[in-house]
């Protein structure tokens, strides 16, 4: 199958649903919406990659057309063992981009391919220990490259600092068509300085959902990062 919705061109700041009131998710994710964001960021966590268990197929199922239908694009990032395993139904569920992590699976190339042959754009994700270059083994089947900036599985950690220079070593190994995602610690604070590192999506969960005005809490980061 060949891959579907592109990625919103520019630096775009990305609410990740992991920090949202699922009691009022639909609400939450049209208000982030209408003030701009395009893209929306779902983690999804198996209890064995990362400790926590958060959600599954039915979440991306449930706003797949509310973000579909304001022309929004759906990033998928499976914090889980044997991600291959889960492809096809994320993909079913109307994920546009599925991210793997590359410690999670010893068939990192393999389930890059089920992305891509699923529809989706594929991603890598690294954790902070893992050294830049080892997505460049891969880099024929990538489309987006995550680079953890806390360690993954939960919300609200402090940004590791040395992230910003492995996302500059990371832009500098990489094609241009590769984006650069950045996930966690990301407010407006820390964003300008992985923007000039050369990142391209910046997840934002508590940053912006644990805000009491979320609408107001993207659009701070969004200018921090000249993004939209």
């Amino acid at each position: 199958m060949s891959v579907g919705r592109a990625l919103p061109p520019g630096r775009r700041v990305a609410p990740s649903i992991l920090s949202a009131d699922f009691s009022r998710l639909g609400d939450q994710v049209r208000a982030v919406m209408d003030v701009g964001a395009r893209v929306i960021h779902v983690d999804v966590m198996d209890g064995h990659f990362v400790p926590p268990i958060t959600m599954g197929p039915l979440v991306v199922e449930s706003i797949r057309d509310l973000v579909h239908d304001a022309g929004g694009f759906i990033d998928v990032h499976l914090m889980v063992e044997r991600p291959e395993r889960h492809v096809a139904a994320f993909a079913e569920a109307g994920a546009d981009a599925i991210d793997i992590h590359l410690e999670a699976t010893p068939h990192a190339h393999y389930a890059l391919k089920a992305v891509r042959e699923a529809g989706c754009l594929a991603g890598l994700a690294i954790n902070p220990a893992t050294p830049p270059e080892a997505v460049t083994a891969a880099v024929d089947e990538l489309d987006i490259v995550l680079c953890m900036t806390v360690n993954p599985g939960w919300g609200g950690q402090a940004f590791i600092e040395s992230s910003t220079p492995k996302v500059a070593r990371l832009r500098a190994l990489l094609p241009e068509r590769v984006a650069i995602t950045v996930d966690g610690g990301v407010d407006a604070s820390t964003a300008p300085e992985l923007a000039a590192a050369g990142a391209t999506l910046f997840v934002a969960g508590s940053a912006v959902f644990g805000s009491p005005e979320p609408p107001t809490a993207y659009g701070r980061i969004a200018a921090a990062a000249d993004a939209s």
